[in-house]
């Protein structure tokens, strides 16, 4: 099982209204959060799966808890407060990147503490942390606590998913990733994160110091100029990105981050020694499943995560 950890919220997506009127905005609302993404993509690609979140009491933080039981997403790392959920309102762009405006302070997902910290059993395979809950508080700490607790035990990987709306301040940023990258098997990263976190640096020497430390493979996405992989081991190469009809980007990289990890599972490599024997081969045909992935999920509205048996098509 792999154990993914924070936000979950809803996606609100701005429709045109048939009147006309300036007073009324249509909204279209789909369940995310990019850790609920990558457990609900799991799900999807056949791989046991929970999330360690905060969940509302209302009703859309109820909403949240049903799509996860549909989906089979494990609940027993959830945890419920009195406290609303967090509302992301998004603007698709011309090339369908989405922009988003977040509405979270003080929201449920956010209010895991220390004391909420769960005792994982050997079922556990892997963690996955990344986004804004890396960065807000008091998640932010809670889940540090929890890395720090379980790096070298268990599989940890770690996508920045940089997003400066609930979080502005980059300083914060850099170092809390600073941190993490120390302690994590497994990194996925935009070129946008990179942009973003490091804008005067050489994105390829950024990633070379991150290889200095526990970090085997790192998977560097970018849109629509496909995907590069650094080895520690076997160097760095890239593979193109699927031509697809783009909808819009949401949900892609969540895509591309469950794909790796489902894929490792399904090879049996779901671990800290099973990612540091694996052959060139097997890291070009993981990069290409979860470009393939990312494609699929490009094609649709929203974060509509592909099936397994749609990628042996």
């Amino acid at each position: 099982m792999y154990l993914v950890c924070g936000e979950a919220l809803f996606d609100f997506f701005s429709e045109d209204d048939a009147s006309g009127l300036a007073s009324r905005v249509n909204f279209k609302a789909i369940a995310g959060g990019s850790p609920f993404n990558v457990a609900v993509g799991l799900r999807r690609l056949g791989v046991e799966a929970a999330l360690f979140a905060g969940l509302s009491t209302d009703y859309l933080g109820r909403r949240l808890q049903q799509v996860l039981r549909d989906e089979g997403v494990r609940p027993e790392f959830l945890v419920d407060f009195a406290a609303p959920t967090t509302l992301a309102m998004v603007a698709v762009g011309a090339n369908g990147s989405p922009h988003y405006s977040f509405r979270g302070e003080g929201c449920a997902d956010r209010q895991l503490k220390l004391e909420h910290l769960p005792p994982l059993g050997s079922e556990v395979r892997g963690l996955h942390v990344g986004s804004f809950s890396l960065v807000v508080q008091p998640i932010a700490d809670t889940l540090l606590a929890l890395v720090q607790r379980e790096s070298g035990k268990r599989l940890i990987s770690l996508d920045p998913n940089v997003r400066l709306n609930p979080e502005p301040d980059i300083e914060l940023w850099r170092s809390r990733i600073a941190t993490l990258v120390e302690l994590a098997d497994l990194i996925k990263v935009s070129d946008e994160d990179l942009s973003l976190l490091y804008p005067e640096q050489d994105p390829q020497r950024v990633i070379e110091g991150w290889l200095e430390y526990r970090c085997q493979l790192l998977f560097l996405t970018r849109g629509g100029e496909g995907a590069t992989v650094f080895s520690r081991q076997h160097g760095s190469w890239s593979v193109a990105a699927r031509p697809v009809d783009i909808a819009d980007t949401v949900g892609a990289g969540d895509t591309f981050q469950a794909a790796l990890i489902a894929w490792l599972t399904e090879q049996q490599m779901d671990s800290v020694e099973g990612v540091q024997r694996l052959a060139r081969e097997q890291i070009e045909a993981m990069l290409k499943f979860a470009v393939q992935a990312a494609a699929l999920t490009c094609s649709k509205t929203g974060p509509d995560l592909p099936y397994r048996h749609q990628l042996d098509l």
